[in-house]
């Protein structure tokens, strides 16, 4: 499998809110409750300061995608978020690595100095794993700061890196 990160275009919203929407309904990652509709997810992929789209140059199916946008406004607008979302059934083909590599990179063109993350779960794993892989600091623990679909809840893990 050969990935490319491009732009978001109108074209990919069926597919992306495909992707965004699992992650969503699965309820262990996002901390979004609502699914995206047509409607409301082209204007949530197009208001974000980039939305990468991972596509497979084999086949040019979408795989994964990934938004960008600032942590914070003003004094903090510096500090860059982002969410990452691949394809449930191509996990642990390192799209996701390639979609955090890709976000670093266009955070910092964009003109953003730290990308941080607010709320990684600490049921996450792989992200855990590929986070401090690619060198981000973890911030401390949250306890309980994520509510689980079941009900129950989770501890969170902050991070940041510089750009």
């Amino acid at each position: 499998m050969s990935i490319i990160v491009r732009e978001y275009k109108t074209e990919d919203r069926k597919e992306a809110i495909s992707i965004w929407n699992r992650v969503v309904e699965d309820g262990v990652a996002f901390p979004q409750t609502e699914p995206l509709t047509e409607l409301t997810g082209d204007a949530f992929f197009k208001e974000q300061s980039f939305t990468g789209i991972a596509v497979d140059t084999q086949n040019m199916d979408i795989v994964g995608l990934y938004i960008l946008h600032p942590n914070n406004l003003g004094r903090c607008g510096h500090l860059c978020n982002a969410s990452y979302a691949v394809k449930a059934d191509l996990r642990g083909r390192r799209i996701g690595e390639i979609l955090v590599r890709d976000c670093m990179k266009k955070g910092k063109e964009l003109g953003f100095r730290i990308l941080q993350f607010n709320a990684v779960v600490r049921t996450n794993e792989a992200a855990l794993r590929l986070y401090k892989k690619l060198g981000f600091t973890q911030l401390g623990v949250i306890p309980d700061g994520f509510l689980m679909k079941d009900g129950t809840y989770e501890d969170i893990i902050p991070h940041y890196i510089t750009l």
